[in-house]
This record gives C-alpha cells, sequence and structure tokens, in this order.
C-alpha cells in the first residue's frame, strides 16, 4: 500500500481531506481527554463534575454518528451499527 493512500485512505472514506479529518480527531481527542480527567476527579471528588462524562460522550457521539452528513460511514463504524 503507498504512503499516500495509508494517509487519504479512510478520511475518504468518511466524506474528509486529510486535513479536515486531521482536526475533526484531534477535536475529539482533546474533549476526551479533559473529559476523561473530569471523570478521573470525579472518582476521587463526587461532588465534582457530575455529568461532564456522560455529556460529553453524548455530545461526541451526535457529532460523530447521529447528525455525520457523510454519503456513507466508514467500513468499522459500519460494522459497530452506526447509522448515517
Amino acid at each position: 500500500m503507498s504512503l499516500t493512500k495509508l494517509f487519504s485512505e479512510h478520511p475518504q472514506s468518511v466524506g474528509e481531506s486529510y486535513s479536515q479529518h486531521f482536526a475533526a480527531a484531534w477535536s475529539f481527542g482533546s474533549r476526551m481527554i479533559v473529559a476523561g480527567s473530569a471523570c478521573m476527579l470525579h472518582g476521587v471528588f463526587p461532588f465534582l463534575f457530575v455529568k461532564t462524562g456522560s455529556s460529553t460522550v453524548r455530545h461526541l457521539h451526535d457529532a460523530m454518528i447521529t447528525h455525520r452528513t457523510r454519503a456513507k460511514a466508514a467500513p468499522e463504524w459500519a460494522d459497530m451499527g452506526a447509522h448515517i
């Protein structure tokens, strides 16, 4: 497999360019890191960040799956029951 194809195949399968996919992945990843940190703090201090983890998961699911406007989901999402 060519190097170009390695970097373009998946982004194209979800209707994005490499740079669009890069930005989306970094946005999602940074939100997950922040929410994960909040969840860990919630474990120690149960009165903090009571809804942060669950609301972040719902928001990311909506952005990635429920409101996807791509022509088709990537094969790995289709296998997991994703709906466009």
